[in-house]
């Protein structure tokens, strides 16, 4: 049996924060993707409707992509799928026929209508357990990891 090591954390409050992070992102996914799967959308599929529903129904791919962090090779990813399934469209932007708008169908606009009151349900219930002030020291604790 090999000999158990320890390693030289550089600063363990640091790993501690990881991975209460990650552990509560994971449980989050599970929690939200229920309804989600059903549908055959992941999360960062229903992400990219909600934004074009609050965009108005269409954003230039660039655009979407800076909202939603999304890499390119991600992005192409999800939006393949999301297209498949019917619930966007991609097209050539007129002014620049090198750029693309991604444009909400009238399936994707109905799912969103249709699993969005559950859906924010579920977000409501899943930070339940923190009050205004932790929901809005966490948004910004992320925000400030995150830039």
């Amino acid at each position: 049996m090999p000999a158990r090591r320890t390693l030289d954390l550089a600063d363990p409050l640091a790993h501690r924060a990881l991975e209460s992070l990650l552990q509560a992102e994971a449980s989050l996914r599970r929690r939200l993707s229920a309804d989600l799967r059903s549908e055959g959308l992941s999360t960062p599929g229903f992400s990219v409707l909600i934004v074009l529903v609050t965009a108005g129904g269409e954003l230039q791919l660039r655009a979407l992509r800076r909202r939603l962090g999304f890499s390119k090779p991600n992005a192409t990813e999800v939006l393949s799928r999301l297209q498949a399934r019917g619930f966007i469209e991609r097209r050539r932007l007129s002014t620049d026929r090198r750029a693309a708008a991604v444009v909400l169908t009238s399936r994707g606009r109905d799912t969103v209508a249709r699993l969005f009151p559950e859906h924010s349900g579920r977000v409501s219930s899943a930070f339940a357990a923190l009050d205004d002030a932790e929901k809005r020291s966490l948004t910004s604790l992320c925000r400030k990891i995150a830039a």
